[in-house]
């Protein structure tokens, strides 16, 4: 699953170049499945907004600088990395097919995972970004470590809260000789484990039709305003 995302560069009040990104209300579920939902990208745009602000309190590095009237996020200019990392505290489908283990188990220590691209095959290892130049050791060895803390922070954030972090994926830009967090920290990426009849029927890895999407991002946004 997928929401269109629209970057435009432009030219802030300091002879500054800024990207704006906005969400538009399209969810892609497959490469031939599209969904509109009313006002959902506008609630991706607040989830992001509020977790962006949430870690610069914890004094992370992100490229995230405000919301805009028009509910876009600007971000300072930046070289995108073409891959994230995925971070799991739980065993997910995956791993739980290759080792043997039950699905949703909890780790001891968090599995980190690079993916590049956003096909179906996109799990690579550092060696592949290393041998192919995508980005030196030194950037990769600070994008673990900023992944390390923002694991840390958020799952605290929600422990708090009386719910589990699974899941959270992190991706990264570059300005200059800075390293720092562009995106994206919304339902595609945040996924919340809940006991409890709260929670009843939401699945974070289950987000296959329009009331699934709708009921999940309402449910994180609230954390939001909490």
């Amino acid at each position: 699953m997928t929401i269109d995302e629209k970057r435009k560069v432009f030219q802030g009040s300091e002879n500054e170049n800024l990207i704006s990104v906005s969400y538009t209300d399209i969810i892609s579920l497959s490469e031939s499945k599209n969904i509109r939902i009313k006002n959902i990208g506008k609630k991706f745009s607040k989830i992001n907004s509020f977790f962006f602000e949430f870690l610069k309190g914890y004094n992370l590095p992100v490229g995230y600088l405000k919301i805009s009237e028009d509910e876009n996020l600007i971000f300072s200019d930046h070289h995108l990395f073409p891959f994230s990392i995925r971070i799991l505290n739980i065993v997910d489908k995956r791993t739980a097919k290759v080792f043997g283990r039950n699905e949703t188990d909890v780790l001891s220590i968090p599995i980190y995972e690079l993916h590049y691209g956003s096909g179906k095959e996109t799990l690579v290892s550092d060696d592949h970004l290393i041998a192919l130049e995508v980005c030196l050791v030194e950037e990769l060895k600070m994008m673990f470590r900023i992944a390390s803390k923002v694991n840390v922070v958020l799952k605290s954030f929600f422990e708090r809260r009386n719910t589990s972090l699974a899941e959270v994926t992190c991706s990264f830009g570059k300005q200059d000789e800075r390293i720092f967090l562009v995106n994206d920290f919304s339902p595609l990426s945040i996924k919340i484990i809940t006991p409890g009849k709260a929670a009843k029927g939401l699945n974070p890895y289950r987000l296959s039709n329009q009331e699934a999407i709708e009921r999940y991002t309402d449910y994180l946004l609230n954390f939001t305003t909490n």
